[in-house]
């Protein structure tokens, strides 16, 4: 009997502008927090139409355009976040929460691969490399141990390239089409850690 095939889609798309927030007593600016939103979203070269990065030299650009994460993983950052008693056990973690402009199902961080595409109906995007948390994620999760536990699972998301301009929206479907398959997201994650002494 043929396996069933992997149904992978959009959870959710999320955009924010950036905005000032207070972060151990200093202002930063930050579009950490994603809201989702409803219809398709326009999406260019540089990222997703309503959403801004507030700081170009870590987010954004041409390679670095929109950010994917799991929304397999947030079941576990519900969990510690009410241990890390900033939340209520059955409060559910809205999508966008971790920074991410898609909230993706059906893929992992380990079936991800250096120009892997992730073909969509009305757009193609490619995988370009991993997400490293700052002190941003902490204020945005509550406790300050997030970016660790982020690193230590290699739970990071991915960073996608515009390859094919289009619109995107909840719901939509996309295929995983294979790059070279040299580098994976998780490798190449815990190398740069490793070097960062993270």
């Amino acid at each position: 009997m043929p396996a069933k095939p992997i149904a992978r889609r959009i959870v959710s798309v999320n955009t924010a502008l950036a905005r000032a927030v207070m972060i151990k007593d200093r202002k930063v600016m930050t579009a950490i927090h994603k809201q989702p939103v409803a219809g398709p979203v326009a999406v260019g070269p540089l990222g997703l139409q309503g959403d801004e990065q507030a700081d170009p030299s870590v987010h954004g650009g041409l390679s670095k355009a929109v950010y994917a994460y799991p929304v397999e993983h947030y079941s576990f950052w519900q969990t510690v976040r009410a241990q890390a008693r900033v939340s209520l056990w059955d409060d559910a973690l809205p999508h966008g929460a971790m920074g991410e402009n898609l909230t993706l199902t059906g893929v992992l961080e380990s079936e991800l691969f250096i120009g892997d595409l992730l073909r969509f109906e009305r757009c193609s995007l490619a995988v370009s490399e991993p997400r490293f948390p700052c002190f941003k994620f902490n204020q945005a999760m509550g406790f300050p141990q997030a970016s660790r536990l982020m690193t230590q699972n290699a739970w990071c998301g991915a960073y996608l390239a515009v390859r094919v301009p289009g619109t995107l929206q909840a719901g939509d479907a996309f295929e995983l089409v294979p790059g070279p398959r040299e580098v994976g997201i998780v490798e190449l994650f815990r190398a740069r850690a490793a070097r960062r002494g993270d």
